[in-house]
This record gives structure tokens, C-alpha cells and sequence, in this order.
């Protein structure tokens, strides 16, 4: 064998002994989920801290039934309280259940704002609940959802 076939051998056996670990590593943190990258159930545990969620005709939704493109979804979400110093929205949630990011928006709120309202566009993976969790100053937690079929950029 030639010294210098034996070297390039050593030197690529050593590169890869030194890059595996690395590759690996990188492969464990990839699998290990973020904050972002949660199901939707430890999406509202999270949220809720494993409090109730209760339906309410308090909070209201406005999204299109039918997007035609699942990469800006307009949504509109209004919860009926009277926003004063005793009682009044903390913040709003709002959720795709199907997303790879489940949480779509988070806006946290005062009894200075006046209004418990936001409006935003979100991105839908496919057709999907849109859900808004309401967190109310008392410590509950008021929720509405709307289904919206996503047609054209999404998984339909």
C-alpha cells in the first residue's frame, strides 16, 4: 500500500468518525418537537393549563367557508365582553387544528383596549377547524370554531 492511499483513507475514515456525531445530534433535535410544532391537544392544554374549554356564543369567528387560497386565510375573531377593570379578555388564541404550527396567533389584551377584536390572515395546510380560545380575566377559558375547506394551495 502507498503512503498516500493510506492517508486519504485515514483522513476520510477520521472525517466521517468526527461528522456522525454531529449528523446524529442534528437528527435528535429535528425529532424533538418545538413550541410550534406541538398536536393540537397540548396546543390548548398548554393554553388552558388543563382547564375546561367551554363553547361560547361570546366568542365569534369570521372566516370564509370556502378559501380559495389556503396561504391567506383572512380571519376575524370578536368576543363580547364589557372590557372593564373586573371583567375583560386577557388574550385571544387562535388555532389551526391540523397545521404543523398549530398556533396561529396569540394577542394579549387589557381592559384599555376597549374592544376584544383582532382580525389577521393565517396560513391553512388544508381544510381544518379554526378555533378561538377566549381567556377571560376570571380564569376561564370560552371557545368557537369555524371549518374552512381550503381549495387551491393546501392539501384541500
Amino acid at each position: 500500500m502507498e503512503r498516500r492511499s493510506f492517508l486519504k483513507g485515514f483522513g476520510a475514515a477520521a472525517a466521517c468518525a468526527v461528522a456522525l456525531p454531529t449528523i446524529a445530534s442534528a437528527a435528535e433535535e429535528k425529532k424533538s418537537a418545538g413550541p410550534n410544532e406541538m398536536n393540537f391537544e397540548t396546543a390548548v392544554a398548554a393554553i388552558t393549563g388543563g382547564k375546561a374549554l367551554m363553547p361560547s356564543a361570546k366568542v365569534k369567528i369570521k372566516a370564509p367557508e370556502i378559501a380559495e387560497n389556503g396561504a391567506v386565510v383572512p380571519v376575524k375573531v370578536t368576543v363580547e365582553s364589557p372590557m372593564t377593570s373586573k371583567d375583560y379578555v386577557k388574550a385571544i388564541h387562535l388555532l389551526a387544528s391540523k397545521n404543523g404550527n398549530v398556533r396561529c396567533a396569540n394577542i394579549y389584551l387589557t381592559p384599555a383596549n376597549g374592544e376584544a377584536f383582532f382580525g389577521t390572515r393565517i396560513k391553512l395546510g388544508g381544510t381544518q377547524d379554526v378555533v378561538a380560545i377566549a381567556e377571560m380575566s376570571d380564569g376561564t377559558f370560552l371557545s368557537a370554531k369555524q371549518n374552512v375547506k381550503v381549495t387551491i394551495g393546501g392539501c384541500g
